[in-house]
């Protein structure tokens, strides 16, 4: 479990690898082991990937994994306010506690669960994903048109690819990489963790703007239990959502954030550093791999990704999973069980002795951190389909996504819309196969429906995104009279109108069924820009929709502050020096210029920190099998590995 625990450390701290990447890692392992040890060493990766994904959540503003993109939220201004090292033990103990909680809760219901999961249908799964939907309400911020847009963007890039119904191919434009969509991890990167380091080099400073230790973890562990209540619901909420196959990790964040916006009243802080927006979703990520072992050990239908690659690990170790984990295999089921709680406590427990060093790298001048982020980023992207178009889509998504930052759009509202899109699709599809329109009859149907609706008209009463604000008054917008000053905001406006209409018009070359999710999504987004543009071009004074980060953030107009797309250059030039000569070459070529022209570093720092990271880089690729993106020289050479 030790060595589980610890691989697991290592991979969750590393943006976009994830659980997956760690499982099947390990299982080449297996042959050999007894099965209760063998099965120890997968729990234990598998239940500390949510805890320790949490640190590049917080301290760079970065998903470590599609499970902790909601703790970026509140964790990362938490951290610019010199409070990392007490977000990260909140967050430690919020997990460890979900953990526990999901171990508890699986071993009272592992007997009696089967019933209940076996009366979710295709409609009641179709129902869940409109829920998971209706925290858009909460996460839309200043402008309900904005948000609403915004998700309808993310439906519309989670539904590239081949439709559930038909197979028919949408939106790929004769690209050969959009036939299998746009891959989570470039989605969740692209959007969150490029504008983020765009936005933290133009500042030329650290990350954190005072002690970066803060109040400590001591005050973590007393923020954990003043919110005992929040936690325990939340991670009641994460073992519910786990045990739905499909559903999985990468909405249970949102749900549980949105569950803490609406239901905390006292002093609500959300996006600027409201310790409950840590607290909310790392306890319900890691109660949820609890309540994924339950299909996954009942039925064999796996409840995640990461549990697709576990039940993969059963089967090779001679284990069947099914009615048998219940009956005869009860020992194997309570083995597997505990493990995942004394994993949560063991990795909770490492976690918490690293925080307070660790939290001192956000003291460190960005300009020295950027270098490595950047590369680990392109690293980890590449991996998603291992094609150089990872790298193109990974630049074009994050310049999407530093113009939404720019002009408050909420980010999260489109990641939601992208996550949910294909399960709504499909579910949907198949409920109306089964029952036609009776589904809406259905008793567990109008039972979600009701909690949407209580979502929905809760959400709208506390919205927030990731600008930190919620409902502003007129005192609070800045005053935009000026056309001149209006039109940037105008002309985004009209571009995401174009994207919406474009895939407007793509839709309407499919049959019926390839055709009614994107235009009816399509027709909705237009909608809302229809009624945002008009907004945007009276320049009603305070009306929530202005909002041009360029002109009314607090650091604008400040000295030192350096341009939009400066970061965003340095990233196009190694996606650039990447076609060309291979990645590795231009990592070695990359680091020298940034560290000297960029960083300013002397020659010494610069041989060393250029080493450090290619030597970091290598030990991962061959540790994790992992590839390099090969370049257009490279490949007409025939150059060795790394170089290859």
């Amino acid at each position: 479990m030790l060595i589980g625990v610890s691989v697991g450390l290592v991979i969750g701290v590393i943006p976009g690898l994830g659980g997956i990447a760690g499982l099947s890692l390990l299982i080449p392992f297996l042959y050999g082991m007894d099965e209760i040890s063998a099965l120890a060493m997968l729990i234990g990766l598998v239940a500390v990937i949510p805890t320790s994904d949490t640190f590049s959540s917080v301290l760079m503003g970065i998903p470590g994994s599609s499970a902790s993109q909601a703790t970026v939220l509140d964790g990362f201004p938490l951290a610019r306010q010199g409070q990392a090292a007490r977000a990260l033990s909140a967050a430690f103990i919020s997990s460890m506690f979900g953990g526990i909680f999901g171990a508890v809760v699986l071993t009272g219901f592992v007997v009696i669960a089967r019933p209940l999961i076996l009366s979710f249908g295709s409609a009641e799964l179709f129902m869940l994903a409109l829920f998971g939907l209706s925290m858009v309400a909460v996460l839309a911020g200043r402008s309900l048109a904005k948000g609403l847009a915004a998700c309808c963007v993310g439906l519309i890039i989670g539904s590239i690819g081949g439709a559930p119904a038909t197979g028919e191919f949408r939106m790929i434009f004769g690209l050969d990489y959009l036939y299998d969509g746009i891959p989570l991890v470039i989605v969740g990167l692209g959007f969150f963790a490029i504008p983020e380091i765009a936005d933290l080099l133009r500042k030329n400073a650290a990350i954190s703007q005072g002690n970066a230790l803060g109040s400590g973890w001591f005050q973590g562990l007393r923020d954990w239990w003043a919110n005992i209540w929040l936690s325990m619901r939340c991670a009641g909420l994460g073992c519910i959502i786990g045990a739905i196959p499909g559903l999985g990790g990468s909405v249970v964040d949102w749900i549980a954030y949105g569950h803490a916006v609406q239901t905390v009243k006292k002093d609500p802080n959300f996006g600027k550093g409201d310790i409950r927006g840590v607290v909310a979703p790392e306890s319900a990520n890691n109660a949820m791999q609890g309540g994924a072992l339950l299909p996954t050990m009942l039925f064999g239908i796996p409840g995640s990704g990461s549990m697709a690659v576990f039940l993969g690990g059963m089967v090779l170790l001679g284990i069947e999973p099914g009615p048998s984990m219940v009956g005869p295999d009860l020992d194997i089921t309570y083995s597997i069980i505990w493990s995942l709680a004394l994993a949560n406590v063991m990795g909770a427990g490492i976690c918490l002795a690293l925080a307070i060093p660790i939290s001192k790298l956000t003291q460190i001048p960005f300009q020295r951190l950027a270098p490595f982020m950047i590369v680990l980023i392109c690293f980890a992207a590449f991996q998603a389909t291992r094609s150089l178009a990872d790298l193109v889509a990974l630049l074009s998504l994050g310049v999407l996504g530093v113009l939404m930052k720019r002009f408050g759009w909420p980010r999260p509202a489109l990641l939601i819309g992208y996550v949910l899109a294909p399960q709504a699709e499909t579910y949907f599809y198949q409920a109306m196969q089964f029952y036609d329109w009776g589904f809406v009859t259905r008793p567990g149907v109008i039972i979600i429906a009701v909690m949407t609706v209580a979502s929905v008209y809760f959400g709208l009463r506390n919205r927030v995104d990731d600008t930190g604000q919620a409902l502003p008054t007129a005192e609070d917008v800045a005053l935009l009279p000026n056309a001149a000053a209006r039109r940037p905001q105008i002309l985004f406006a009209g571009l995401i109108a174009v994207i919406l209409g474009v895939a407007l018009e793509d839709s309407l070359h499919h049959s019926l069924l390839g055709q009614v999710f994107p235009l009816s999504v399509a027709i909705i987004g237009l909608v809302m820009t229809l009624i945002l543009i008009p907004q945007l071009m009276r320049g009603e004074p305070g009306h929530a929709a202005h909002f041009d980060a360029e002109l009314s953030s607090d650091y604008a107009g400040q000295e030192g502050i350096g341009n939009l797309w400066g970061g965003l250059a340095w990233i196009a030039g190694l996606v650039g020096l990447t076609a060309l000569i291979g990645f590795y070459a231009a990592l070695l070529l990359f680091f020298p210029v940034f560290l000297i022209r960029r960083a300013k570093a002397g020659l010494l720092a610069t041989a060393l920190m250029t080493a450090g990271a290619a030597g970091v880089i290598l030990v991962l690729a061959w540790a994790l099998s992992l590839n390099f993106p090969t370049g257009y020289l490279q490949d007409a050479a025939d150059l060795p590995w790394p170089f290859r």
